[in-house]
């Protein structure tokens, strides 16, 4: 259906392009060079704008100055925010002025189609006959997976591409990211869909017990054995066997394991023949599969076996686009399924303080949160003194006595002032004739997170050294949100990739330490 999207940028450039993507994707586009020209047209236009497309630095009268403006004209037209920064604090700061949704420059055209689709579903008539009608049937598909993030609509395509085929799948990820969901996507999207698909949680399980779950035993077998028992692979046959938390399956059974990827049998305790069956195996795990390799504890043949085609899912913190919607999807879930009387939103407030919180226990956790929120909802809306357990752990967030939790006037400021304050010192520590104990002077009094500005001879390091160790220092600080590490470096997003490159350093792995 053809919608009518108002592209708000004072840059000539950046219109036309976003307005070769949008015609692309079938809506109209009108065009204002700021604010201003913005609610000229909208007025002009009289309620027929679907979505408004908004960008944040304008003259005359900017992002922030436009979203206080419709605000106050009561004007609820969904509006997606462009930012160049893609620092947190200009994202909490659009979010609890109202803006729906973001997208950090220069947009793709796969991403801009995810956020304006979700703009125009505001009404959810949609999406909640899918939500119940999937509450029902307990299918999966790739539909269900709610995403805006560029990083997971990257792994749902290469989902989809393995789907095609019986290829063994390892989905990398820190608990609570969704594995299991893309799992059941595969299985969905596979010419095994409504065949079985039976999960295993290999961590769950006691040692002793591993093998006869998922083999199976026969009556007898061992003491205690007083029934046959079919096991997983068995009860998988024909469909999909999802191995949740594969590293912590004991050495031992790794080798039966082992012969059922390769042969397609397995052996059940106690049967004097093996047991054809055709599983596809889906893998999951929240460890590096390949330490353990190289410590003794996963076999390598398995490794190479099962690791075939690894999809990495990104935690919910590198994917902060997807929070929006997720609050969205969760609080409309769980209010049908509570049975209120009312539609139930979220306050621009409460989601900029979603949005601004790391979620350590990723999608489970913001579930858990949401579903907590809504039970305990005495009004029509989620605020922020629904959450106090997230407004306590924000830099910025305060407890007033009266009215709860609140917002700080400036908050994001004081967060960039914050981090600005922890970005590591060089100290300069120039000597002539104790240059030989220099080193030692700068240790003793330079704080944990100091930048040496001397080497272990007493000489001033070459600045490539120094600047190497700080970039590595600010990937760790900022988490891998590179935006963020190249504005507090005072340098360009292609210039930081150059230095990465230059010096050999993994933009994925910004956790790791300078050699």
């Amino acid at each position: 259906m053809t919608s009518q999207i108002l592209v708000i940028d004072d840059d000539p450039v950046q219109r036309r392009l976003l307005t070769n993507m949008i015609e692309r994707l079938g809506h109209i586009a009108h065009l204002a060079d700021n604010g201003r020209s913005g609610l000229e047209l909208m007025e002009r236009k009289r309620g027929l704008i679907s979505v408004i497309l908004l960008d944040l630095m304008m003259p005359e009268m900017n992002g922030h100055g436009f979203l206080q403006a419709i605000a106050e004209r009561g004007i609820e037209t969904p509006v997606i925010v462009q930012t160049g920064q893609g620092g947190i604090e200009t994202v909490v700061l659009a979010m609890q002025a109202g803006a729906f949704d973001f997208v950090v420059k220069p947009v793709s055209p796969e991403r801009l189609n995810v956020a304006i689709t979700n703009a125009l579903k505001m009404d959810h008539r949609e999406s909640r006959g899918r939500v119940s009608k999937r509450s029902r049937s307990g299918v999966v598909g790739f539909e269900d997976v709610v995403s805006a993030s560029p990083a997971m609509i990257r792994v749902l395509d290469l989902a989809r591409r393995a789907a095609q085929s019986n290829i063994p799948i390892v989905l990398e990820g820190e608990s609570g990211v969704g594995k299991e969901m893309v799992a059941r996507a595969i299985q969905h999207a596979s010419e095994r869909a409504g065949k079985p698909f039976v999960t295993v949680n290999c961590g769950a399980i006691p040692h002793n017990l591993v093998e006869s779950i998922l083999f199976g035993h026969e009556k007898g077998a061992f003491t205690g054995a007083t029934e046959k028992h079919s096991g997983k692979f068995a009860d998988a046959d024909g469909g999909t066997l999802f191995l949740d938390e594969i590293g912590d399956l004991p050495v031992e059974v790794q080798v039966k394991l082992l012969r059922a990827v390769q042969q397609g049998e397995i052996e059940t305790i106690g049967a004097r023949h093996p047991q054809k069956v055709n599983v596809r195996l889906i893998s999951a795990t929240n460890k590096d599969l390949i330490n353990e390799v190289r410590e003794g504890r996963f076999r390598e043949d398995l490794y190479y076996r099962l690791n075939v085609f690894p999809i990495a899912i990104p935690a919910l913190r590198r994917r902060k686009e997807d929070i929006p919607v997720l609050v969205r999807t969760f609080v409309e879930r769980f209010a049908l399924e509570q049975r209120l009387a009312t539609p139930l939103s979220v306050s621009s407030g409460a989601m900029a303080l979603l949005t601004a919180y790391d979620w350590p226990g990723n999608i489970r956790q913001l579930e858990n949160a949401i579903f907590r929120a809504v039970v305990l909802a005495e009004g029509a809306e989620l605020t922020v003194n629904d959450f106090p357990q997230i407004a306590t752990q924000i830099p910025g967030y305060v407890v007033a006595e009266k009215s709860g939790f609140s917002w700080e006037e400036a908050g994001p400021s004081k967060i960039a002032a914050a981090d600005a304050s922890h970005l590591p010192p060089v100290y300069p520590h120039f000597g002539s004739a104790e240059r030989a104990g220099a080193r030692n002077a700068v240790a003793d009094t330079q704080p944990d997170n100091a930048i040496a500005s001397v080497d272990d001879g007493g000489n001033v390091r070459k600045l490539a050294e120094v600047e190497e160790e700080l970039i590595r220092f600010a990937l760790k600080f900022y988490r891998g949100q590179m935006s963020q590490v190249a504005r507090k470096l005072g340098i360009g997003r292609s210039t930081l990739y150059r230095k990465l490159k230059d010096y050999g350093i993994n933009p994925d792995d910004p956790f790791s330490e300078a050699a």
